[in-house]
């Protein structure tokens, strides 16, 4: 046998095998590379592709990597692919000494699903997860629930039952949600549901931190289409935290007044008939978040009860129904101590008009609260802070005589209110700050001033002087009802803006935020409230 005959054609065989392979046995030049014809990976998944060159002591072996996708999946220099968004691309090995000489990898990224959830959960659900929830949930006493970035949590609007009954979780564990501003945590409907014009459908309940729930944390998190109705066979109406009837879920809830909460750099909108937070004890830090389309007919964008302490800072607040802040300490007893609410440094704009009746405006507080509220910015806002009976405060009348409610800022502009309600005496923002209302104890109010002493006001509705001058939101133009947030508005100020000078600063005493030093520590992580800033409002220049 003709050994040499033999081989020939088997290494020729072999060499056809790879892209670029040179015939020639001799040659010790880079010839052809393989790799993974394909793999499969989650949203922020890596994979170290693996090749195998041809011949093995090839002499050359630099390769240049590209992706045909990188906003699907990107790939480094040494061959490291990090998937990013849920699709398909192709990762290309090419030789820098042969350009013909190349080998390529489908890449798919694909996100866990998990479907028909319904029951107790615990443990982690992943980052980019996609969870339907079909059922009533639960994360049940010693028990944990994180959720990482990028998850989207989906509710079905069918409800439960034969009574159709909102979904509601209920956390009676801990809850760490944990986005990030790229991929924040959504807990949301189904995309076909998700529209501007759908913002009052009210298509699930809400997330209830119980009587047992220790701790939450909710950080770059979106949550919209809440605030369904409560009825007999809601959990949290069985749980005895709502009426049947006469409640709906708002989208967060607190009611453990030993529990520590944080929601900040996050989202609430489209609350149906319902406010965006209702805390009804803990701890906890509200900053740095944006709520918007809150209520249809009612309801208030931060709404603290007894039990409570609380710093509200750099929040932006956006057309609630009612309220933007309704502090209070209603429901204070033994067990739930009077509501220590410190609330500085917030944007609230439109707050008040679509409310049916001559109603809430901005603030309010009553009760018997506690609170500091100070540096605050409120445009085209219905009315100034408001709180009955200030010299004769209990459970049942005004705020405590020890509050602070001073150095805000209210600008009006010229726009007119449509409602036949308003007119003639709260067609404007100014008319409504001027207005002779029972419950206004500001500057002037029987020559006795009690709050808004040092607060601006402006002079006029379309006050030019008072014009905050944002880098983007016509002040005397966007209508009043207006309940939609524009991505393109800016609130930002510019550098003339005068919500920039004659704010408080000398931060001590009930100007300091109570958890700016000490924190509150979460699931291993300590949260801090930003320090308060010398100028009116959430936002300074950009």
């Amino acid at each position: 046998m003709n050994v040499k005959r033999f081989l020939i054609p088997v290494a020729a065989a072999l060499c056809a095998l790879f892209t670029g392979c040179k015939d020639n046995d001799s040659d010790k030049s880079l010839q052809g590379i393989t790799m993974e014809a394909s793999v499969r990976l989650k949203p922020d998944e890596t994979k170290q592709l693996s090749v195998t060159f041809f011949p093995s002591e090839a002499a050359d072996k630099t390769l240049k990597w590209t992706s045909s996708k990188p906003e699907i999946a990107t790939v480094s220099t040494d061959g490291l692919v990090t998937a990013l968004n849920e699709g398909s691309a192709v990762i290309t090995a090419t030789s820098t000494a042969d350009a013909s000489i190349k080998a390529t990898c489908d890449v798919t990224v694909s996100a866990e699903t998990i479907t028909d959830l319904a029951g107790e959960i615990q443990g982690t659900w992943e980052k980019g997860s996609n969870i339907y929830v079909s059922g009533q949930i639960r994360v049940p006493e010693g028990k944990t629930l994180t959720i990482e970035e990028g998850v989207t949590v989906i509710f079905s609007n069918s409800g439960v039952g034969e009574s159709h009954t909102a979904i509601e979780l209920i956390v009676d564990g801990k809850l760490y949600c944990k986005g990030t501003a790229a991929k924040p945590v959504t807990f949301t409907v189904s995309e076909s549901q998700r529209s501007n014009g759908n913002q009052w459908q009210k298509h699930w309940g809400g997330i209830v931190c119980g009587a047992k729930c220790p701790e939450a944390v909710f950080d770059h998190v979106i949550i919209e289409y809440t605030g369904n109705q409560c009825i007999a066979e809601s959990p949290s109406v069985i749980d005895g935290y709502y009426t049947a009837g006469g409640d709906f879920t708002p989208a967060i809830t607190t009611n453990n007044v030993n529990g520590n909460y944080v929601v900040q750099n996050s989202t609430i909108r489209f609350t149906g008939e319902s406010d965006a937070l209702y805390f009804m004890g803990g701890n906890a830090i509200i900053a740095n978040n944006t709520f918007y389309s809150v209520g249809e007919t009612g309801a208030e964008a931060i709404n603290m009860k007894a039990g409570v302490k609380i710093d509200a800072a750099f929040n932006l607040i956006f057309s609630p129904n009612t309220n933007g802040f309704k502090l209070s300490s209603s429901g204070q007893n033994a067990e739930r101590q009077q509501a220590l609410v410190r609330a500085y440094n917030n944007t609230v704009v439109n707050a008040g008009w679509r409310r049916t009746s001559i109603k809430g405006g901005s603030i309010f507080v009553e009760k018997n609260a506690l609170v500091s509220v100070f540096n605050n910015l409120m445009v085209n806002c219905k009315f100034m802070a408001k709180t009955p009976k200030w010299d004769t405060p209990d459970a049942s009348n005004g705020a405590d005589n020890n509050s602070v409610i001073d150095y805000n800022f209210y600008a009006s502009g010229s726009q007119t209110s449509p409602f036949a309600q308003d007119s003639p005496d709260y067609l404007t923002a100014f008319l409504g700050y001027t207005a002779a209302e029972k419950d206004y104890w500001h500057a002037g109010k029987n020559n006795t001033p009690k709050i808004d002493e040092h607060s601006i006001v402006s002079a006029s509705a379309g006050d030019s002087a008072t014009d905050p001058k944002f880098l983007n939101f016509a002040i005397n133009s966007v209508p009043l009802e207006e309940s939609v947030l524009a991505p393109s508005w800016d609130f930002h100020v510019q550098a003339a803006s005068p919500v920039l000078s004659n704010a408080y600063s000398n931060f001590t005493g009930a100007y300091t935020p109570y958890f700016g030093a000490s924190g509150l520590t979460i699931g291993g992580t300590n949260y801090k409230t930003p320090a308060p800033a010398a100028r009116f409002g959430a936002f300074g220049t950009n």
